[in-house]
């Protein structure tokens, strides 16, 4: 029996009997992704670009209903970029990168999270998660039409899960009843509640902060004169409750989260005229209609390790941040980015298995980050003493006229791409004068070029590809080490300027060796064969531990 666990905004992948379920013998499969949200299309994709088999199952057959995660940022789009969908989630998406803070009706400061030029992409979108999804699963049926090695079956649940020293085996329960596949490797992206974890006995460490949060998704009617901004109040004189956050999404429909306590009856909260009053108070008189609402909880845990043999956790199966900062669906996108490379050269024989503990090593430091970050706001958002309150009362009094004081307004320090640094990865770092921003872990930071830019050309599309950089510096057209075939990428800062700026800084020439991730594995002044080589066998898992 299936008992959905939502309902279906796009019903995009409906359940077919597969060759798999009439087989004596179980299939194996070189990697199977449980879970068909963001995180695992996304894995679906990464390896079906490279070419790699990858089956996706699903206990639905399609994208549910409700907006849920809104905001995409920068990082994200370029990986979906890679993948062949950032464009029209942009053009369907409502850019933004101004926000507002104000404390009651005072407006305490603004900020700007891409002040500068020259970046294809801006600092966030807004769009609702189902056309996230959609366009994602768009993305996938065109590389299948082009032959990529992917499948997709919905109404495919996984009963049953056995870990084994080279394989794992999944009883998967379908319309058509049970059957038993088999996957080299197996990415658990199954969200929040991963029924994965669930069956393997695995746990979080973290902690759940004692305050509840009322979504509502309205649709105004009218003209409405709220701009395309992030709106945070503290204790709002207007409308109900300790905290509210105001943004706007396609279709015009707007965001409005209400912070109303932790002793609260839910169910009564979320009958519809309870809704309503909170919202008339806030918009007092402007007409709408409701569209989707939810209540929520801050949680800021963890899994202690994302991965367990064969099978790697991604995404809410894996970490948990509480939603002010838009860190959920931005930081497991980055896990596939950093996961999806690896186990292609690992599955491709081009590198050891050692370097798919890197990405345990990695996210993890990014999934510790996040956590940071979103306690920090949390924590400034929801005081857990008096003590704690009037501090953060009188920073917001402050902020209004003193600079100083506006770095300690936390209204949800929002996502940024995560840089991994002193992990195992990286490279030698022997660019004397170069930028931080550029630095070995760092990603890339985007830079205009004629009429693209440089993250166009940065990062494998096809193929699990490590890339040089040669910025005004003499390299050879073709490098091959470890096995690998380099692409040269060739760029100058007479032509474009703010390469100096973010890759060059006080030196003359730069290379550098960038990972197919887009990020940055090493970087010298001027090229030397033997140091390129070194760095790529660091960078693909050959040589962690030695000494540079």
């Amino acid at each position: 029996m299936f008992d959905d666990r939502y309902t279906l905004a796009y019903k995009l992948y409906p359940y077919e009997k597969s060759a798999d379920q009439d087989l004596d013998t179980p299939v194996r499969h070189p990697v199977v992704v449980v879970g068909g949200g963001p995180i695992g299309v996304a894995t679906a994709l990464d390896l079906g670009q490279q070419g790699i088999p990858v089956l996706v199952l699903d206990d639905h057959e399609g994208v549910g209903m409700g907006s849920r995660a809104i905001c995409f940022s920068k990082r994200c789009l370029e990986v979906a970029d890679r993948y062949g969908c950032g464009t029209p989630m942009v053009e369907k998406g409502v850019t933004w990168n101004l926000g507002k803070v104000f404390h009651r009706d005072h407006k305490v400061f603004e900020f700007n999270l891409l002040p500068e030029d020259g970046h294809k992409y801006p600092a966030f979108i807004n769009l609702q998660q189902p056309y996230f999804e959609s366009f994602m699963i768009e993305r996938l049926r065109a590389l299948q039409a082009e032959g990529a090695p992917i499948q997709l079956r919905g109404k495919n649940r996984v009963d049953a899960i056995e870990v084994k020293d080279d394989h794992v085996v999944l009883t998967v329960m379908t319309p058509d009843g049970p059957y038993t596949v088999e996957a080299d490797w197996l990415v658990a992206a199954d969200g929040a509640n991963s029924p994965l974890r669930d069956k393997l006995g695995l746990g979080f460490t973290g902690k759940v902060f004692k305050d509840s949060f009322l979504i509502a998704d309205i649709r105004m009617k009218g003209d409405v004169d709220f701009p395309t901004e992030r709106w945070f109040w503290f204790e709002p004189s207007h409308g109900e409750g300790a905290s509210m956050l105001l943004h706007r999404q396609p279709d015009n429909v707007w965001r409005v989260d209400f912070q109303i306590g932790w002793d609260v009856d839910r169910k009564e909260e979320m009958k519809e005229e309870n809704i309503r009053r909170r919202l008339d108070a806030f918009l007092k008189g402007v007409e709408y209609d409701m569209v989707w609402s939810s209540i929520y909880t801050f949680q800021c845990k963890r899994m202690e390790s994302f991965r367990h043999g064969r099978v790697f956790f991604a995404g809410d199966a894996a970490h948990q941040v509480s939603p002010f900062g838009a860190r959920g669906a931005n930081s497991g996108i980055q896990d596939v980015d950093n996961l999806g490379w690896k186990l292609g050269l690992v599955i491709s024989g081009k590198a050891p298995e050692a370097l798919l503990d890197s990405y345990s090593a990695e996210r993890e430091h990014g999934a510790d980050e996040n956590i940071l970050n979103s306690t920090r706001s949390t924590d400034f958002i929801t005081p857990k003493s008096e003590t704690s309150k009037i501090f953060r009362d009188a920073v917001l009094a402050l902020s209004d006229k003193h600079d100083f004081a506006r770095p300690f307004v936390n209204s949800g320090r929002l996502s940024v791409p995560c840089y991994y640094d002193g992990l195992p990865l990286n490279g030698a770092d022997d660019l004397p004068g170069g930028p931080a921003r550029a630095r070995p872990g760092a990603p890339c930071p985007d830079v205009p070029l004629g009429d693209g830019f440089l993250i166009e050309r940065l990062g494998a599309r096809k193929g699990a590809a490590f890339q040089i950089l040669a910025v005004d510096a003499e390299v050879p057209e073709t490098f091959s080490a470890q096995g690998l075939d380099l692409e040269v990428v060739k760029v100058s800062a007479a032509d474009a300027p703010l390469l100096r700026e973010r890759y060059l800084g006080e030196a003359r020439s730069a290379v550098y060796l960038i990972r197919p991730d887009q990020h940055v594995a090493a970087r010298w002044e001027t090229w030397d064969d033997r140091a390129v080589a070194q760095a790529l066998g660091r960078a693909t898992g050959h040589d962690i531990g030695k000494e540079q």
